[in-house]
């Protein structure tokens, strides 16, 4: 799923694009994230970035998604799973982050940091199902954020 919301980005020309990523542990966060690289042509290993967390991903020059009008430089995975106080996101400077177009942010346990997180972002929410590999998942995501395929 995160390959084909990556594919199908148009992003804000305005701000950075931001998704927000719920789900308990093991729901799927991590692995919608190398996907979504993935559909953007990132061939690097995608891990959580749990311990350190922020890791910044660059993307070459062909990493517009397709149909995309603009070009995607960066992409922040943050993990706020450990942050103590959503404060502390100001250590990784997320306000410029959160302000440049060519960005975009997918942030895990954003709960954390909800009052930093702009207006338009996309909240992606997974939940276990009954299968070990079963997820639901549901987008709650303003309406130019992605084409319809």
């Amino acid at each position: 799923m995160g390959y084909d919301i990556a594919r199908a980005l148009r992003g804000d020309p305005k701000t950075a694009t931001t998704f927000a990523l719920q789900g308990d542990l093991g729901a799927g966060k991590t692995t919608f994230t190398q996907g979504f690289l993935k559909g953007l042509g990132s061939k690097k290993r995608v891990t959580s970035p749990t311990f350190v967390l922020m890791r910044r991903h660059r993307l070459g020059a062909g990493s517009a998604a397709r149909g995309a009008k603009k070009k995607f430089k960066n992409v922040f995975h943050i993990d706020a799973y450990r942050l103590k106080k959503p404060e502390h996101l100001a250590t990784l400077e997320l306000s410029v982050i959160l302000n440049e177009p060519g960005n975009i942010i997918l942030i895990e346990w954003p709960e954390q940091a909800k009052k930093f997180l702009p207006k338009n972002t996309t909240w992606i929410k997974f939940v276990h199902g009954k299968k070990e590999n079963e997820r639901t998942i549901t987008i709650a995501r303003p309406a130019a954020a992605l084409t319809k395929k």
